[in-house]
């Protein structure tokens, strides 16, 4: 938080602004410009156009999602160095894809792409170092450590305390503590606590602490109105935050409906500009995998036809993305059978229904790869949680708590509870617990660089796994 009007402005300025997208969109053109007369190539064309055009949008669209936008005073060499580097070497690479499949003759000038990657790079880094020097300069300037009282119950009190005191660059000192637990005993260490308000009061008052945090739970909010009355002629901040450690909670932020202030509870917990960068990840990769592995594709397919009579995919209903429902494709790795009405049998080790081919394909997690269609589809995302049968959805959502909360971003190909070997059967509801808390954790810890490490991480120890069967 910045103290100043005008650091509030810098950091808006650069934060994801039209300044700061326009600049970058301006340097990548400049760069292909200054490459072309340097080099003094005449023949450009109109794939040329394109190559800089799509590489333009994709950056516009992949750059927000790496974060490129934010300040901070962490890690400052990788976000301001790496990160755009990274990102813009990827998006420069999506896009000569895309015009060469588009375009199959196409073939650009190797000197033309390495010097344009170069010079736009350059472009892209130091701009941002220089913002990122003076804005953090400001907020140096602006910012002073800040005295708090927070009032709530003990333990949520020492949690909140825990983290202020262990965030790095922190602005913030807890100095004085209000237990409205009269039952409680442990006070936190080193810190005066108060049980009586006129006393607590006296005490901010004395020591001029300068922000009162009301971290009380929802159902007690008749606790803040007190304390409001206590302060109402002293200039203190005053905050409530609330205690929702026994909710289920996503993106719990502040947010603005046409002028009014809410707090999230429940929200998406990925903004919609994130799933932009997110969404043009899959499909790209997909496309990708699709086509430099269409060999393997038709060879499985062969494989599977001559395995055991009956269909080369086998289609199944699947819940995505806000409960919506789409066909799942898998290369088909049982014999035909029929199940019960309303009863779905889980694969077992050593199933008897599987072919031995399909044991292969499971076990390699290779029936899995016309998922990829799925991606290009829209219906399913590289990384999120897996999709679970309907039936498994109508019997688990009501006795696994935050079940729901799967459906908020359109389930994955892989995840992170999957290469936390939570995948295959889920004959006890302790897996399905232990599942679905990994998913929750990638859905509360979503970044663009977190898909790119489970990626990395399925392609070299979570294709093959002993609970695939």
């Amino acid at each position: 938080m910045l103290s100043t009007a005008h650091t509030d402005t810098s950091v808006h300025i650069w934060n994801g602004g039209t300044l700061a997208r326009f600049s970058d969109a301006a340097v990548i053109a400049a760069g292909a410009v200054l490459t072309t007369g340097s080099l003094r190539i005449s023949d450009w064309s109109g794939c040329d156009s394109a190559l800089v055009s799509i590489s333009i949008l994709v950056s516009l669209m992949l750059f927000p999602a790496c974060g490129m936008y934010c300040i901070s005073r962490q890690r400052v060499f990788w976000r301001c160095v790496c990160v755009p580097m990274l990102a813009w070497l990827f998006a420069l690479c999506a896009s000569c894809f895309c015009v060469m499949a588009l375009h199959h003759a196409y073939r650009p000038s190797i000197e033309w792409l390495e010097t344009w990657a170069f010079v736009s790079a350059t472009g892209v880094v130091l701009p941002r170092v220089v913002a990122h020097g003076v804005c953090l300069r400001l907020m140096g300037q602006g910012t002073r450590i800040r005295t708090v009282a927070v009032v709530g119950n003990s333990g949520h009190c020492q949690q909140l305390i825990r983290k202020v005191s262990t965030t790095r660059d922190s602005m913030y000192r807890v100095t004085a503590v209000f237990d409205t637990d009269p039952q409680a005993h442990a006070n936190p260490p080193g810190l005066p606590t108060f049980r009586d308000r006129e006393a607590f009061a006296a005490y901010i008052r004395n020591t001029r602490i300068e922000e009162l945090w009301l971290a009380v739970p929802l159902s007690e909010g008749q606790t803040i109105i007190p304390f409001l009355r206590l302060f109402r002629s002293d200039l203190i901040n005053i905050r409530f935050i609330p205690d929702v450690s026994g909710l289920t909670v996503f993106n719990a932020s502040m947010a603005n409906l046409d002028g009014t202030s809410a707090i999230n509870l429940v929200a998406s917990p990925v903004s919609s500009h994130w799933l932009i960068g997110k969404e043009l990840f899959d499909r790209v990769f997909a496309l990708c995998v699709v086509l430099f592995l269409a060999p393997v594709f038709l060879a499985i397919a062969v494989a599977v036809k001559y395995s055991s009579p009956g269909p080369v995919l086998f289609i199944q209903r699947r819940k995505g993305a806000n409960g919506k429902i789409f066909n799942i494709y898998k290369f088909r790795s049982m014999r035909v059978h029929v199940e019960a009405e309303g009863v779905l049998k889980q694969a077992t080790r050593n199933d008897p229904r599987i072919t031995r081919v399909g044991a292969f394909l499971r076990r390699t997690s290779l029936d899995e790869l016309p998922q990829f269609l799925n991606v290009l589809r829209g219906e399913m995302s590289i990384v999120g949680p897996r999709p679970h049968a309907i039936e498994h959805d109508e019997l688990y959502r009501d006795i696994v708590d935050g079940y729901i909360h799967r459906y908020r971003i359109k389930p994955g190909i892989t995840g992170w509870a999957q290469i936390n070997g939570f995948r295959g059967e889920t004959d006890r509801i302790e897996k399905m617990q232990g599942r679905v808390a990994h998913d929750l954790y990638y859905l509360r810890n979503w970044s663009f660089w977190l898909d790119v490490r489970i990626v990395i991480a399925t392609i070299f120890k979570g294709l093959v796994h002993r609970n695939a069967y």
